[in-house]
């Protein structure tokens, strides 16, 4: 499954897939400017959700290599929280591909919209500030951690959008306090939901290979570039501005969707 790019078409989507996998290092969130570019430019959304799950994998696993110093640290973390994210994401990838087109399309605003609304509340909350002194412990309430990334792993194998946001508060909550370990966590387990959701959506042959290319030579360079400089810029910032975007796209897109049945 393909479509023809125009060599400015191509350009935009590396572009936006670049700063998708910036914005997933530094913030989370960066589906919600990717998958919507991807479909203005003529991706059905099933297909465009699938070709972006596809290409920001590389540019989180990216992100995580640039984060291995933290990672080391939280072994027993990833212990807990990687195998419920890898089912979730099998799980939500397969619900997707049984979603019928016209169905998808019609809730693709809704969707944007909750992701966004999910940084706006993240953004609203005071976090504490980060102490890389602090040992992140295994929550003894493992049972609720699991459920809890499981159901993120799920939303994130069907949509994705926000899913680093969602998975940065579950953290917080459940005893990480330094941004740069729990960003490491988050890009590793995103990495992972993606890829697992991506093999289901390659066998099913979902994923539009001309522009998913493309898009995850951006989103390498973006992730690894984000995360190196992710010390240096102020999450909130970022977040801040994805927020923006993300109304906006949302109003775009209900706008094309709904119209011509308001009307």
């Amino acid at each position: 499954m393909t479509h023809a790019l125009t060599i400015p078409e191509a350009a935009i989507l590396a572009a936006v897939a670049a700063l998708a996998g910036a914005i997933n290092s530094v913030a989370g969130g960066g589906t919600i400017v990717s998958f919507p570019v991807a479909v203005a430019l003529g991706l059905p959304p099933i297909t465009a959700n699938a070709t972006n799950a596809v290409a920001l994998t590389p540019g989180s696993i990216a992100s995580a290599f640039a984060y291995r110093r933290e990672l080391g640290k939280d072994r027993a973390i990833l212990g807990l929280f990687l195998p419920p994210a890898v089912l979730g994401g099998v799980a939500g990838a397969v619900l997707l591909l049984l979603t019928p087109q016209k169905i998808f399309d019609a809730i693709v605003p809704l969707l944007v919209l909750f992701a966004t609304l999910l940084l706006l509340v993240q953004n609203l909350r005071k976090a504490p500030p980060p102490s890389e002194d602090t040992a992140w412990r295994v929550p003894q309430s493992r049972f609720t951690a699991t459920l809890l990334q499981l159901s993120i792993g799920l939303y994130g194998g069907y949509f994705g959008g926000g899913m680093g946001i969602m998975m940065l508060a579950l953290y917080s909550r459940m005893g990480g306090s330094d941004i740069h370990r729990m960003n490491g966590i988050k890009s590793l387990v995103g990495a992972a939901i993606n890829g697992v959701a991506s093999i289901a959506f390659v066998v099913a042959g979902a994923v539009d290979w001309h522009a998913g290319v493309v898009m995850a030579a951006g989103a390498v360079l973006g992730g690894f570039v984000g995360a190196a400089g992710a010390r240096r810029v102020k999450p909130a910032i970022v977040r801040w501005l994805v927020v923006a975007i993300g109304f906006a796209l949302a109003v775009v897109l209900g706008y094309r969707r709904w119209h011509a049945v308001l009307t």
